[in-house]
């Protein structure tokens, strides 16, 4: 046997070893994810269910962030609105006497 034929079988060895790694990571990973799921009351099978709740929440949250928004405005327009108001009373009533 050659030196380039051992090289050969140790990388062909070594290739094979990190395939069944990646192969041993990837199923650890796909049942932790499942059991995960299962936990949370998702059947795996059922993505498309699973999908759309993650979806509605997601617009259920935006929809209040934009709701939160609106109500901070509403209140600084009430204030600088009242602020305003204060002032008109006061130089009205400087004029006025």
């Amino acid at each position: 046997m050659e030196v380039a034929d051992i090289r050969t079988i140790v990388v062909e060895t070594l290739a094979e070893q990190q395939k069944l790694r990646h192969d041993d990571i990837d199923a650890v990973v796909l049942k932790a994810v499942a059991t995960t799921l299962t936990s949370f009351g998702f059947d795996e099978q059922d993505r498309r269910e699973l999908r759309a709740d993650l979806q509605h929440l997601r617009s259920w949250r935006r929809s209040v962030e934009q709701a939160q928004s609106y109500t901070f405005k509403a209140v600084i327009t009430v204030i600088a609105t009242g602020l305003l108001g204060a002032v008109w009373l006061g130089v009205k009533s400087a004029l006025g006497k």
